[in-house]
C-alpha cells in the first residue's frame, strides 16, 4: 500500500505538535527563570557558580535565544500545518514544502548537540556534573532529530522517487 501523505501523523505529532511545544515551553522557561536556564547551560565548578544578578548581556542573550527557540517551533507548527491542509492532495509538493523546512533543521539539529558538547570543554563527557538545561538540549536533540533523518531517508511516509507511480492521481 502507498504512502499518500509526506507528513502522517508520527512525523506531524513530532515537528507540528510536540517540537512546537518544547519550543514555546523552552521559550516560556528562559524567559521565566533566566537565572536558572544561565546556571544549566553547562558544569560549573562549586566555586564559580555565579551569584546574585546575571549581567545585562546575558539576560539580553537568553532573550534573543528563548525569542528564536519560540519562533522556530511556531514556524513548525504553522508551515506543517499549512502543507497538511492545503497539499493534502498533492503529496510531492508536500514534500518538497516539508523537506525545505526539515532539511535545515536536520542539519541545525546535528550542530546544536556538535556545538553544545564542544563548547562544554573538557567537562563533556562528565554527564554526572551536567545540568538540567544541558541534559534537555542534548536528550531533546537525539528525540528530534532521529525522527528527522527518518523522516528524510522515506520512513513511513510518501517519497515521489520512491512511490510517484504507485499514487493513483486524481
Amino acid at each position: 500500500m502507498a504512502h499518500t501523505t509526506a507528513l502522517p501523523g508520527f512525523y506531524w505529532f513530532m515537528f507540528g505538535c510536540f517540537e512546537p511545544f518544547l519550543a514555546l515551553g523552552g521559550c516560556m522557561s528562559a524567559m521565566l527563570y533566566p537565572v536558572q536556564t544561565y546556571t544549566q547551560q553547562a558544569p560549573w565548578p562549586d566555586h564559580e557558580l555565579p551569584q546574585g544578578a546575571l549581567p545585562r548581556a546575558a539576560i539580553v542573550t537568553l532573550m534573543q535565544l528563548a525569542h528564536t527557540v519560540g519562533l522556530l517551533g511556531s514556524l513548525n507548527a504553522f508551515v506543517l500545518w499549512a502543507a497538511r491542509k492545503y497539499l493534502w492532495s498533492q503529496p510531492a509538493i508536500q514534500e518538497k514544502v516539508v523537506g525545505a523546512l526539515l532539511t535545515p533543521l536536520l542539519l541545525g539539529d546535528f550542530l546544536h548537540i556538535f556545538l553544545t558538547l564542544w563548547a562544554v570543554g573538557d567537562d563533556r563527557w562528565d554527564v554526572q556534573r551536567w545540568q538540567g538545561t544541558l541534559w534537555i538540549t542534548i536528550i531533546t536533540g537525539i528525540i528530534l532529530m532521529v525522527p528527522r533523518l527518518a523522516w528524510h531517508l522515506g520512513v513511513g511516509r510518501y517519497m515521489e522517487s520512491r512511490d510517484r507511480y504507485a499514487v493513483r492521481k486524481i
